[in-house]
């Protein structure tokens, strides 16, 4: 049996465009990819913390250092620049890896940068 497991987030970060006249798609800024272990084309989840909104869409690779977040085609209908979101990609793992099985997860401060990467959900996860 595998378990569909948290593989890494992007808590917090901010988005700093919303594209409506692109093909579909989240573009995020390569060197935090890189942290998290996320690649281009993979499926990601997006929580908007603003409104609410839960939806899917796949990865682009973003100019490296840019901090940029940015939701492209129909997704631009479901954030505004400054909304506040979560990247969430998930992992097929077999149920004996279970227990060992630890996420990258990337804490990021207002300018999407990198504050904190942890390997576990904390127990609190707001942070001011």
């Amino acid at each position: 049996m595998f378990r569909t497991m948290m593989n890494a987030k992007i808590h917090r970060a901010r988005v700093t465009e919303a594209n409506l006249n692109y093909v579909g798609s989240i573009t995020i800024d390569s060197d935090i990819l890189d942290a998290v272990g996320m690649v281009a084309n993979e499926k990601v989840q997006i929580v908007n913390n603003n409104n609410g909104a839960r939806f899917e869409t796949y990865i682009i690779p973003g100019e490296r250092g840019s901090g940029v977040v940015c939701l492209n085609g129909a997704a631009a209908r479901l954030v505004h620049e400054g909304d506040v979101v979560i990247i969430i990609s998930y992992a097929l793992v077999p149920e004996e890896k279970v227990p060992s099985h630890q996420p990258k997860v990337a804490l990021m401060d207002e300018n999407n940068r990198i504050v904190e990467m942890l390997h576990a959900e904390p127990e609190r996860t707001v942070f001011l």
